[in-house]
């Protein structure tokens, strides 16, 4: 059977695999989908990716699949481990962060200032994939990035060097880094100005180093064998999606509730009347990833959250029964009682990521008397909620799980309005479709709008939808 393009989505565990027929025709097509562990471990994630594709002409019922394109996206072998280092914590190092959050990086380290012996040391250990240097607006301070740039040079960390900070100190990084093995990105300054971000440039170099540095990490070296279109940080995919969703629909906020992480992306400018008394600013699209709330791998910090009796008593369980239940917790739930028991994490990681993700109205008291001002990203204009990932799209009662946290709020949150419409990614493709959307913009949309079923909840876009 002859496929369009094939996309992978290379996970630390599973390699899954999407086709899809009728690209850059009227009427694109999702066909199925194949699954396979992912071979880091052996040197070579090509394996999976065979073992993948043929899982899915299994699934479809054919002797073989050929493709045109395969793209992928990947977090294995750690995903992309970047450390920051900015100038002011709040300000350019915040800006830095933000970049390479949006472009599906991990984040191992954010410093502000200069370097201590203590940090070097640290980068050491990290051994990042990229490193990015920020600090100063430009024609401002420029001492301490032209000094961190000096300190990690004389590392030997053989990683690409992203440089996005004042404009004034450009040439004198070239030479600081022209001897080197590194090997150096110039972007415009992600901070230029007092309260103005400039990510987008930073996020668009970091996914292509990325994508041309992926074959150094571990069982990666082969990956150009079979895939000869882009490769994309996961969650930079997922971005990718959300941003191309609010070109065509508008507001909107999307959550990703994984194993070992849950993500939020949104894609939105705030209220003009939010705007008016913002401390400081925020990106208008914006990532966030909490490290520590995951259904699989991190469940026992969750369990810790909710509460261990609490958790007893919606499970109608006693200590002895849930403490077995929790040593035999599952990747995929089974049985009725473990689905209901991942339904109560999703919602506990999504409801917290939500108050870690958005900001909050607060009240500022000076010689002049009160003042409400408003601190952190403002999701009160966000009109579409969008649920992604194994939990969300897979659930029984995802739509409870979003409905619930829209209402968990105390007042004081800049959380999206409890009428939002919740839309789910039905054929788990999100991530995919970025990756697609990269050369495909409208065949992406098309797919994403069948996925969400735009058409049945009323929602209209530019392009008709077979």
């Amino acid at each position: 059977m002859k496929v369009d393009i094939l996309v992978a989505e290379i996970g630390s565990t599973t390699t899954v695999i999407n086709g899809f027929v009728g690209i850059g025709s009227s009427c694109p097509k999702f066909i199925g989908q194949g699954q396979s562990p992912t071979t880091v471990q052996e040197g070579d994630v090509n394996i999976g990716l065979k073992n993948a594709i043929k899982d899915m002409s299994k699934n479809l019922n054919v002797d073989d699949i050929t493709y045109d394109k395969l793209f992928a996206t990947s977090s294995a072998a750690g995903g992309l481990k970047m450390t920051v280092h900015g100038l002011v914590y709040d300000m350019t190092a915040r800006a830095a962060k933000e970049a390479a959050l949006g472009a599906g990086a991990n984040i191992h380290m954010v410093t502000a200032g200069k370097l201590r012996r203590t940090d070097l040391k640290r980068i050491k250990n990290i051994n990042p994939n990229i490193i990015l240097i920020a600090g100063g607006v430009d024609y401002g301070e420029r001492d301490t990035a032209i000094y961190n740039a000096e300190l990690i040079a004389d590392l030997g960390i053989d990683a690409p060097i992203v440089y996005a900070g004042n404009v004034e100190n450009q040439e004198e990084i070239k030479l600081i880094l022209e001897e080197t093995k590194n090997k150096l990105y110039i972007v415009e300054n992600v901070y230029p100005k007092i309260d103005q971000l400039n990510i987008e440039p930073t996020r668009k170099v970091i996914q292509n180093v990325f994508e041309e540095h992926i074959t150094h990490a571990p069982g990666m070296k082969k990956v150009h064998e079979m895939v000869n279109g882009s490769i994309v940080p996961t969650p930079g995919a997922v971005m990718l999606s959300s941003k191309l969703l609010y070109d065509n629909i508008g507001d909107l906020v999307t959550f990703d509730v994984g194993g070992a992480t849950t993500d939020v992306h949104s894609v939105t400018e705030g209220s003009e009347e939010v705007n008016r008394i913002l401390i400081s600013p925020e990106p208008k699209a914006k990532r966030t990833v909490e490290g520590d709330l995951g259904v699989y791998v991190n469940m026992r910090n969750i369990v810790e959250l909710i509460g261990k009796e609490s958790l007893m008593k919606s499970l109608k369980m006693d200590e002895e029964d849930i403490n077995n239940f929790l040593d035999n917790h599952k990747p995929i739930p089974e049985t009725e009682k473990e689905r209901e028991f991942v339904e109560i994490l999703a919602e506990e990681a999504a409801r917290i990521s939500l108050k870690r993700h958005s900001g909050a109205f607060r009240d500022l008291y000076s010689s002049s008397g009160k003042k409400k001002v408003a601190e952190g990203k403002d999701l009160t204009n966000i009109k579409y909620i969008i649920g992604t990932g194994g939990a969300l799209t897979r659930l029984p009662n995802r739509l409870d799980i979003i409905k619930n946290i829209l209402i968990s709020g105390k007042g004081n949150e800049m959380f999206p309005n409890k009428d939002a419409k919740i839309l789910i990614d039905n054929d788990y493709i999100m991530a995919s479709l970025g990756v697609l959307s990269k050369e495909y913009p409208e065949d992406a949309m098309k797919l994403l709008a069948k996925s969400l079923k735009l058409q049945e909840n009323n929602i209209k876009i530019e392009k008709e939808v077979c």
